[in-house]
């Protein structure tokens, strides 16, 4: 019997499964070893292969027959792979002018993998632990994709799947699925614009998705291939790789081993330092016969990694600005991947936007989802809107259609009774669209006067108030401290978001009303049709633009 659709979250580092359960509930699938968040890792022992978290500890013992980093070589040329992000592993050799791997079977035989076979394996081992799971055949994924894959990258990662007898019957970007997994929490009823950040182990994506009538709209994305989680491996690696030397005169990056013995146990200090304020690091025989216990606390480790958490913080800042956004336009962010997990990366970003926007990280006390499931969460949900569809519809419904829905460039709004702009559409929905509002205090001969806008930042500075002058200490002051301080105050700058005025696009007269409605419609040629609507008697008046 074949099973449901699963989803399928496929990184560079870790991968994660899931699917829709009889009662609806989105499960995320462990593999055999209890592991949800399953490393994206091949290792082999002879004539064994290891996979996930067994095949990670080799990196330690087995480094150069330990396959890692690998997802995005696929469909690539050897000469634009990064070889560098899999120095710590097998490294990368080219194979027929792609990338591949050499590992050794034991005897000294020699087994030459392409990347497209080691796609294939890491699938086919998430493919036996969804069916071990759920107890069905699994035929058909839908698979997650940064946006910046390209179709000849879909296409080869088709054939792997293909490989393994698993159909990819759909693909979804990663920052729209991590959003799908948490639509619950975004009330898509309202218009808002989201960032969907994704911090993973070796890079870095983000994506600033417009939310307008239940619709997602990519209006901007950004990756970074050599910002990740490892960044703040490697800083707290030089920290203790320090600290070490100055106690036994010892550098222990200088020996392949002792370097993947720290890179373990800083990942683990790390995940400890995430969920408790202080974490201990020990080491048997790091280097040269030394062994190595120290303690870290979370205000030194943030300090350690302070220019890379800025990074992450800056990296978000960028692709709003791509967006030709502020931050005052922004609505909520959603953080997503392992390093989401660092608290510092969440209270950085409450300095940057205001009060009002929602950060989505593990910190959030309405947050309800592992920020290393969400995008697996999300494929699992589009599979269970894809299973709705026989074969043949299926097939249909997935036909490449070249389109390109046009969005509105501006806002598109009222005029309130003080002369102020109050948008009804906003820039960049997609249109056709229809969306209505009521006036119910609208009584009397009414106009209505439709206008274009657009909106701006103004910056104002607060100066601080006067301080009270000193009083000047007598002798029976002690000599204590003064709370007093002699430092000037800086002004506080105060940012806010104002509309102003466009063209005005028509304007509409209605008399004697007891009540409105506005219905404002834009049809697929971007045509603007507005119609007032008495509530009392239901008559309408028309205009078109």
């Amino acid at each position: 019997m074949s099973g449901p659709i699963i989803g399928i979250a496929f990184g560079n580092t870790s991968s994660s499964i899931a699917y829709v359960n009889p009662k609806n509930d989105v499960d995320v699938i462990a593999n055999p070893d209890g592991e949800r968040s399953i490393p994206s890792v091949l290792s082999y022992v002879g004539e064994d292969e290891y996979h996930g978290g067994q095949a990670l500890q080799q990196l330690v013992r087995n480094p150069k027959n330990t396959i890692i980093n690998f997802r995005d070589f696929i469909g690539l040329p050897f000469s634009e792979c990064d070889a560098s992000r899999c120095a710590t592993g097998a490294p990368v050799i080219e194979i027929d002018g792609k990338a591949g791997f050499v590992v050794n079977r034991g005897d000294g035989v020699e087994e030459k993998l392409t990347v497209d076979e080691v796609v294939s394996r890491h699938l086919k081992n998430l493919k036996l632990a969804a069916e071990d799971y759920i107890g069905q055949t699994i035929s058909k994924a839908v698979l997650t994709v940064p946006t910046n894959f390209t179709d000849v990258q879909k296409d080869a990662l088709k054939k792997a799947a293909a490989n393994v007898e698993l159909e990819i019957v759909y693909f979804i970007n990663e920052p729209s699925s991590a959003l799908l997994a948490h639509v619950e929490e975004f009330p898509l009823d309202r218009d808002q614009n989201v960032v969907v950040a994704d911090f993973g182990g070796v890079r870095s994506d983000a994506a600033v998705i417009a939310i307008r009538n239940g619709i997602f709209t990519l209006l901007a994305t950004e990756h970074d291939s050599k910002l990740g989680g490892d960044n703040l491996d490697a800083a707290l690696i030089d920290f203790f790789a320090d600290d070490f030397e100055k106690k036994n005169k010892s550098n222990p990056k200088k020996n392949a081993r002792s370097l993947a013995k720290l890179k373990a146990n800083a990942q683990l200090t790390k995940k400890t330092l995430s969920n408790v304020t202080t974490a201990t690091i020990s080491i048997d025989s790091l280097a040269d016969g030394f062994d190595y216990h120290s303690s870290i606390n979370r205000m030194r480790y943030e300090l350690v990694a302070n220019k890379v958490i800025s990074q992450f913080t800056a990296f978000i800042e960028k692709v709003i600005k791509k967006a030709d956004l502020d931050t005052l336009d922004i609505d909520s962010v959603l953080l997503v991947g392992g390093t989401a997990f660092t608290p510092k990366l969440a209270t950085n970003l409450e300095f940057i936007f205001p009060e009002s926007v929602e950060i989505w990280s593990p910190l959030s006390k309405n947050a309800s989802n592992n920020p290393n499931e969400l995008a697996a969460s999300g494929a699992a949900t589009q599979a269970q809107l894809l299973s709705a569809y026989d074969a043949d519809e299926l097939a249909q419904s997935l036909e490449p259609i070249i389109i390109n829905t046009p969005h509105l460039s501006k806002h598109i709004g009222l005029v309130d009774a003080n002369g102020d702009f109050v948008p009804v559409l906003l820039a960049e929905t997609s249109y056709p669209v229809k969306k209505s509002i009521t006036l119910k205090k609208a009584v009397g001969d009414f106009t209505v006067a439709v206008y274009e806008g657009e909106h701006h930042i103004k910056e104002s500075v607060l100066e601080p108030a006067p301080k009270e002058e000193k009083p000047a200490k007598t002798e029976d002051d002690e000599d204590d401290e003064s709370d007093w301080s002699d430092e000037d105050d800086e002004p506080e700058v105060i940012r806010e978001k104002h509309y102003q005025l466009g063209n005005k696009l028509m304007e509409l007269g209605v008399k004697d009303v007891k009540g409105l409605e506005l219905i404002f419609n834009v049809d697929k040629e971007g045509v603007l049709r507005v119609a007032a609507r008495d509530l009392k008697t239901n008559n309408v008046v028309k205009g078109e633009l």
